[in-house]
Formats: structure tokens, C-alpha cells, sequence
């Protein structure tokens, strides 16, 4: 009898977790994390994460200045600016003065600057395109599969997900305003206290954490080419977005000892984002890798 598709396709991924020799080990096992280790020291990994790295610092700069374009042309809210600058300084892995300083040529960059949108748009695009394919890759090979998508079909599901992450930053910024609004009418407008300013970052800190278990979930279910059960990456994308933002606070607080900017100088800031985009990678190839190891162990 003729293998069918599907058939094909379950031989193919279980031929390829078999190679990492995980596939039937209990999930959580210290040698299923072991093997995962390993395969996060393979050299195609960290070449597909600095890929990624590299691309997320060339489109970061782009969304950050189209973002505050919405905000400021579509929705003429200072409150959700102000709340857009915050969201940076919670994302940014960098110290309080840095996040400030980048902040600050960003909102500059946004108005009367015209050309600069526009170049941020066509960046955007094409930047947005060099983050998603080498993810893609690197998800097939993950999930067993060995055939690409198209130029064009890649294209348009990059487009896809770079619309879902402005969706979902928007969402995120509309939410921090509104609730930020509201607690200023519980504190009867008496904002200038740490009271208001802890149970407001907490907030936000909360909305990040949706905002990047969300952004998990739509890579890891939307990009590779083939159809993966939502329930197969849901646990995954939540513990990989948890850790993704513990592992920002450690990164912060291990920036003075670092001391990125005695060795390279003016560039420090750019190193700084760009090991922390780096080490996102492999974190984000970690849950991927885990994730199809632990749903294919289970059929």
C-alpha cells in the first residue's frame, strides 16, 4: 500500500528527533536536557542565530520609529507615546541611561522626518524577511521538514507575521494606556508616588509577558512548513516567553560587570543588543527544539 502524505511526513519527523536520540527519553529528563544542550552547541544553530540576531537589530530600530508613527499620526495620544517609550525601556537589555538616550532619537527621529518613515517601511520589509527565513529553516529542520517554502510564499508569510507583531505591540500599548488611565483614577491623579509607579510596572511587565508569549506562539505555530497542532507549542511558547523576560533582568543586571563598553567604545550599545538578540535566538530555538521533541515522544 502507498505511503500518503501524512505518512510521509510522520516518517520524515520521527527519522529526525530519532537522530537526536531524545525522542523517547521522559520529558524533562536531565538527559533530554542534556541532549538539548547539545544540540544548542552544534555550529548550523548559532549560525542560524546570529542570522536572526542580525537581522532583529537591522529591523528593530524601523518598527520602533514606524510604532511611534501610528501612534502619533493615527491616534494623536501622547498618553500611548509616553507608554511606547516605557515599553522600550522595559524591552531594551541595557542600562537606565542607554534605554533613555535611545528613546529619546527615536521619538526625534518620528516627526517632521518623512523620508525617514518612509525608509523605515521599505527596511522594515526587507529586514523583517532576513529575521523569518533562516527561523524557518532552522524550524523545518527542527520538525523533520525538508522542503523550504518558496521565495514569494516566504515573503508573504514574513509580511504576515510582522503585521501580527505591530498588531501585538499595538494591542499591548492600547491596553498599558488604558489601564494606565485607570489607575490614575483610583490614585485620584496622585501618579507621583511609588505606589502608583510599582503596581504600574508590574503591569507592564505583566503585558510584556503576554506580548512575548504571544509572539512565541505565532513563530513557532505559523512558520515552519507544516501543520503543527496549536497544543504542540503552547507550553513551549509560555515557558520560553517567561524565561525570555527573567533572562532580560539578568542580562541587565550583568551589564555593568560585562563592561561592554571599555572594549569596543561607541559600539558598545549595538554589541550589547546584539548579544542579547544572540542569546533570544538560541532561547527561541531551545523551545523549538524542545517542544517537537516532546509533542513527537507523546504520538
Amino acid at each position: 500500500m502507498p505511503d500518503t502524505p501524512d505518512t510521509i511526513q510522520q516518517t520524515t519527523l520521527a527519522a529526525a528527533t530519532a537522530k537526536n536520540r531524545i525522542a523517547t527519553l521522559p520529558p524533562g529528563s536531565m538527559k533530554q536536557m542534556l541532549a538539548l544542550g547539545r544540540y544548542l552547541l552544534q555550529t548550523e544553530v548559532h549560525t542560524y542565530a546570529f542570522s536572526v540576531a542580525a537581522n532583529s537589530i537591522l529591523s528593530l530600530f524601523p518598527f520602533i520609529v514606524l510604532l511611534l508613527t501610528v501612534v502619533r499620526v493615527v491616534f494623536h495620544s501622547t498618553q500611548m507615546e509616553s507608554v511606547v517609550g516605557d515599553m522600550l525601556r522595559n524591552f531594551l537589555p541595557a542600562s537606565a541611561t542607554t534605554q533613555d538616550w535611545l528613546v529619546q532619537h527615536m521619538e526625534y527621529l518620528v516627526h517632521p522626518h518623512k523620508k525617514i518613515q518612509i525608509f523605515s517601511l521599505v527596511a522594515l520589509l526587507i529586514t523583517s524577511t532576513g529575521v523569518f527565513l533562516p527561523l524557518e529553516v532552522a524550524l523545518n529542520r527542527i520538525w523533520g521538514v525538508h522542503k523550504d517554502r518558496s521565495y514569494l510564499l516566504n515573503q508573504a508569510v514574513s509580511l504576515c507575521l510582522a503585521c501580527s507583531v505591530g498588531v501585538l505591540a499595538m494591542a499591548s500599548v492600547a491596553f498599558t494606556a488604558a489601564q494606565q488611565s485607570f489607575l490614575t483614577w483610583i490614585f485620584f491623579g496622585h501618579t507621583q508616588n511609588i505606589a502608583f509607579a510599582i503596581v504600574t510596572h508590574a503591569l507592564l511587565s505583566i503585558f510584556a509577558s503576554i506580548t512575548s508569549i504571544a509572539l512565541f506562539f505565532l513563530i513557532y505555530w505559523i512558520l515552519p512548513n507544516r501543520k503543527i497542532p496549536p497544543r504542540a507549542v503552547l507550553p513551549a511558547s509560555v515557558v520560553v516567553g517567561l524565561l525570555w523576560v527573567l533572562g532580560r533582568m539578568i542580562y541587565v543586571a550583568a551589564l555593568p560587570w560585562l563592561d561592554f563598553q571599555s572594549m569596543y567604545g561607541p559600539f558598545y550599545i549595538s554589541v550589547s543588543l546584539m548579544m542579547w538578540a544572540f542569546i533570544s535566538g538560541l532561547l527561541l530555538l531551545a523551545g523549538a527544539q524542545f517542544s517537537a521533541v516532546r509533542f513527537t515522544s507523546r504520538e
